[in-house]
């Protein structure tokens, strides 16, 4: 079997500087708020290009928290792409407002802008572009139009690690940034982890409360926050890998390369891939009107693959509520039914990188 993604290769290779990590916080005796998640949040910003980063318990949280620190909540709405996968919207519900949909562009799968005044109301307090498969959004119009109306912008960089929009990091462009650190992202914990990252100052310290029940002294809560605190285990592995994420995301663009190659001349469209963008190939998403059938074919050949995403957020059952129906977002739909995630890691060995283009070629031959 070819998996779609495979971890304990990376292990293996930084088996050492792991254990090494979790023995020292095991020695520290100190699993919250300590010394590792604090200098993860320094190394973390500085690799991403901001002045801070705020440790939290996973991407969801990192979402949620960073539209509360931007105003959002309760009677506002927060607009974000159709397409994105579901926790994006469990974010944005969760601190309390209605999420507002956008349709893809044809083109990149990201935010259309042109889509983006119509979605715009008194009530918008948020937008956030998904930088979907890692491949950025066209980010200065998004923000131009934001500026226009005094609507914040936030990141998702959950697939987005080390990905550059005309040259700026990703993660950089709004006026927050939520990362995660699910096991299988570039960067990736062992467990769940995220963070928020921000230019400001002050409203990095009311992310560090919001993120700690609101406290700002010890038994002094000043806001009303939530529990979600990035752990020291996870943030000294996150630390351990953290130097080696260039190399991995340098490795991802060379398979993602060979791929492009390989299969330019098969009807299918590849990846999206804006002359503006440089993703961190976080995912390797085909698209073909046989997609079923490709599956199919290919788990027969003992090759794992994956949708992102099969069901677009508006026509989930748990969102229906949103009021949106069959056709309110043809892009998006016409995606996710087509979309198809070939395998693609750092380590990924060369030889099952070639069984799966034959798989391909074969079935299109």
């Amino acid at each position: 079997m070819i998996p779609f993604v495979e971890l304990q290769t990376q292990f293996r290779e930084l088996e050492g500087e792991i254990r090494a990590a979790i023995d020292r916080v095991l020695a520290r005796g100190w699993f919250v708020l300590g010394e590792e998640c604090a200098a993860f949040e320094r190394e973390f910003a500085d690799a991403i290009g901001v002045a801070h980063a705020v440790g939290v318990g996973s991407g969801t949280d990192a979402i949620q928290l960073a539209l509360r620190a931007a105003g959002a909540g309760p009677g506002c709405e927060v607009i974000t792409a159709a397409n994105t996968c579901v926790p994006t919207i469990t974010a944005i519900a969760a601190c309390g407002a209605r999420p507002v949909l956008v349709d893809a562009h044809p083109d990149t799968l990201t935010m259309d802008p042109v889509k983006l005044p119509g979605a715009i109301s008194a009530s918008t307090r948020a937008i956030v572009p998904v930088h979907l498969y890692g491949h950025p959004c066209d980010m200065d119009p998004i923000c131009e139009i934001a500026g226009a109306h005094g609507i914040a912008v936030v990141e998702d960089c959950a697939q987005a690690h080390g990905s550059r929009y005309k040259g700026r990091p990703c993660g950089t462009l709004g006026h927050f940034a939520a990362f995660s650190f699910y096991p299988s992202k570039n960067l990736g914990a062992m467990g769940d982890a995220g963070a928020v990252t921000v230019q400001d100052p002050e409203q990095a310290a009311l992310l560090k409360k919001l993120r700690n029940y609101g406290e700002e002294t010890r038994y002094l809560h000043t806001v009303q926050g939530i529990n979600s605190r990035l752990d020291e285990v996870q943030a000294a592995i996150l630390r351990a890998k953290l130097p080696h994420l260039d190399a991995w995301n340098t490795s991802r663009r060379e398979i993602a390369a060979r791929y492009d190659q390989a299969l330019a001349d098969l009807p299918i469209d590849l990846p999206p891939r804006a002359p503006w963008a440089e993703s961190n190939r976080h995912l390797y998403p085909i698209r073909t009107s046989d997609r079923d059938a490709l599956q199919a074919r290919l788990r027969d050949a003992g090759i794992q693959t994956l949708i992102h995403y099969p069901v677009p957020v508006h026509l989930q059952p748990a969102y229906a509520g949103l009021g949106y129906g069959p056709g309110a977002f043809p892009r998006a739909e016409a995606a996710c039914a087509r979309v198809l995630s070939l395998p693609l890691y750092p380590e990924l060995p060369a030889d099952h990188q070639d069984r799966v283009v034959a798989a391909l070629r074969q079935f299109f031959a």
